[in-house]
């Protein structure tokens, strides 16, 4: 018998003038709110043992996980349960959408385009995990918790398939569309009400573009808002909802969600809203397609966990492809890496591929090098990372796997992006060692830690973007492949895993300016609605505010659609929904604006409407001073 508890919280860090991590561009800063970012924490207990065991599962809308915000999170979990929730029980997946603010990372590389490292944004996103994870621990209760499985095909393709086509005709075969269309619902019911569920799916979070500036929790960010609040009604600001929905990722390195191909330069905002909303949608529907087949997951919960020193592990003959042995490398970025993707082109003089200068520079690297040669051919190299890595963390060498069971259900926590093969190659070593049917365990990327991407051998070859990220070199897929074997193995004989070697502290560097104090008529309304409005249209206003990240209103919202109901004011919509955008932009050294626009849903009540502002504005001794202000009315009808 299975208890389960639910929680939910903000996690939207600076919403201005902060670098967005995904796209690695340090133009895209942000610049408003689109959809509010949240953490969804799920917490299963085991009622048979007498220890009440628990497994605590956080999807997070984040670009990457991050070994120093777990850390965080786990010591303040510390504080108020004491060991109930560990390294080895709890995992902390992020969604990857490539529409959020950065500056959170303990390593340095994340932050470059940031100004360094943002105490307010990590600190926002510290504070919602553990917020979610306080409400689904005081929430445990019994529940029945069923699987299922589905495929779907028309969310994502295979962006590098040229990589894809390197692979052994066996694996290419169980992909024949060269994507991987399995999804899987984990659904939690109490009595005949389903209260939560758990979709995993493999697709980017890259249905905003790199030329989008407001935080967004992209695709499944969308589907996660679309099932709480469009389809059960949850008010976010209201406290906890009844139903709780994530949408987590599985192995998607090589998953584009732009089945269309990626949105020329000069496209419409409209057109990447319209990407963003489709993806979500057919995930959402697959998910709730899902419900009214799901069996019992089955009983009983279990967890192994370990830290590996990525670039340093032998790996035994048979996990390699050649049969033979072989030694992983220090982190290397390859040329190709640079080159970035179809959906965010890197820099000046980079191409996916092989790039002449940059190999030619490498193979005498390799003549003198023998044994990076060995683990990192063909790879054109461009950065060392173990060079910085001496001077400051630059990026995590020593990193966690992970492997927990719910019922019957395998989730091989892995911290980084492997791509489909690559992902099925790890689920087939689990399975094959704890007897699962290989549709109940998943490879689920993003999880506890990043180290870029996963890519077969074969793979490696091509060098493609993929390639060029697999930082320890062609045999870190099998390495990988040997760790989770010897979780699994463990799990399997009901023994615990050694910790391992655990990575040293990082020490974030940050090298932003303080903000001056705000100037201007805070909360003057510069630009009105018109009087009326149908259905279908848009209502802007334009509003004289002050810097958002004065205060940035966590589990809260810088603006309101409300609607005259009686002798009151009800809101309808906020910063968190679909319809609504807040933008923020400098008006001159001190002063800003806010445009917060309302695209009327065609089901809108008729009647007289407001839009409300809320903000805070910064003295020059630090101190802040909200404020609010009102449009005048409009009629919708």
């Amino acid at each position: 018998m299975l208890s389960v508890g639910r929680g939910i919280a903000d996690i939207t860090g600076e919403a201005a003038d902060c670098g967005m991590l995904g796209y690695g561009k340090a133009e895209q800063r942000t610049a408003g709110i689109h959809l509010r970012l949240r953490s969804r924490a799920f917490v299963f207990q085991d009622d048979s043992h007498d220890d009440n065991a628990r497994l605590l599962l956080v999807v997070v809308e984040l670009p990457l996980p991050m070994q120093n915000v777990n850390e965080e999170v786990l010591r303040r979990l510390a504080d108020s349960y004491g060991d109930t929730y560990s390294e080895r029980n709890t995992m902390i997946t992020t969604t990857h959408t490539h529409a959020g603010p950065g500056g959170y990372c303990g390593h340095l590389l994340y932050n470059l385009t940031t100004n360094g490292f943002r105490p307010a944004t990590f600190a926002a996103i510290v504070d919602g995990i553990v917020e979610s994870v306080e409400h689904a621990h005081s929430d445990v209760a019994p529940a029945e918790v069923a699987l299922s499985h589905g495929e779907l095909h028309s969310a994502s393709i295979n962006r590098s398939p040229s990589a894809f086509e390197r692979n052994p005709s066996a694996d290419k075969a169980f992909f024949p569309k060269s994507i991987d269309p399995h999804s899987t619902l984990v659904r939690i019911n109490r009595g005949e009400r389903t209260v939560g569920a758990i979709h995993f799916f493999a697709t980017h979070g890259t249905s905003m573009t790199n030329r989008n500036h407001l935080i967004s929790g992209d695709n499944k960010g969308f589907a996660a808002y679309h099932w709480e609040r469009t389809v059960d009604g949850a008010d976010y600001l209201a406290g906890q909802p009844d139903f709780i929905a994530a949408f987590a990722q599985t192995n998607p390195g090589d998953m584009s969600p732009n089945v269309d191909g990626p949105l020329p330069a000069g496209s419409a905002p409209a057109r990447e809203l319209e990407n963003t909303r489709r993806t979500g949608m057919r995930q959402f529907e697959d998910a709730f397609t899902q419900l009214s087949g799901a069996t019992p997951i089955g009983t009983g919960i279990d967890a192994r966990f370990t830290y590996v020193d990525l670039g340093a592990v032998r790996v035994r003959s048979e996990y390699t492809p050649d049969g033979q042995e072989h030694h992983t490398g220090r982190p290397i970025v390859g040329a190709a890496a640079m080159a970035g993707t179809d959906e965010g082109k890197g820099l000046l003089g980079f191409h996916q591929g092989r790039n002449p200068f940059w190999d030619r520079v490498s193979r005498a690297i390799y003549r003198l090098a023998k044994s990076a040669g060995a683990a990192q051919t063909p790879k054109g190299i461009v950065l060392p990372a173990r060079l910085p890595n001496r001077i400051h963390p630059f990026i995590q060498e020593i990193v966690p796997v992970q492997l927990v069971r719910i019922g019957r259900l395998y989730l091989i926590g892995i911290p980084g992006e492997p791509t489909i093969v690559s992902g099925l190659r790890l689920r087939r070593t689990v399975a094959s060692i704890v007897g699962a049917d290989l549709a109940d365990v998943l490879c689920v990327g993003y999880s506890n830690a990043y180290i870029h991407y996963i890519t077969t051998p074969e793979e490696y070859l091509e060098q493609r973007y993929e390639g060029g990220s697999t930082l320890f070199g062609r045999w870190e897929l099998p390495a990988l492949m040997q760790t989770v074997a010897q979780l699994a193995e463990a799990m399997r004989d009901g023994r615990p895993m050694p910790d391992g070697c655990r990575p040293g502290p990082t020490r974030p560097l940050s090298w932003a300016r303080s903000a001056p104090a705000d100037a201007g008529s805070f909360g003057t309304v510069v630009s009105e609605p018109a009087a009326a409005y149908r259905p279908g249209e848009a209502v802007e206003a334009v509003f004289v505010s002050a810097l958002p990240n004065n205060d940035l209103r966590r589990g809260g919202t810088y603006l309101e659609v409300v609607r005259l109901d009686g002798d009151d004011w009800g809101r309808v919509a906020d910063d968190g929904d679909w319809a609504t955008s807040f933008c923020w932009r400098r008006h001159g050294p001190a002063e800003s604006r806010v445009s917060i626009r309302w695209d009327i849903p065609g089901d809108a009540t008729p009647g007289q409407y407001r839009i409300v502002h809320h903000g805070a504005a910064k003295d020059r001794d630090g101190t802040l001073r909200p404020f609010s202000a009102s449009t005048r009315e409009f009629t919708v009808g």
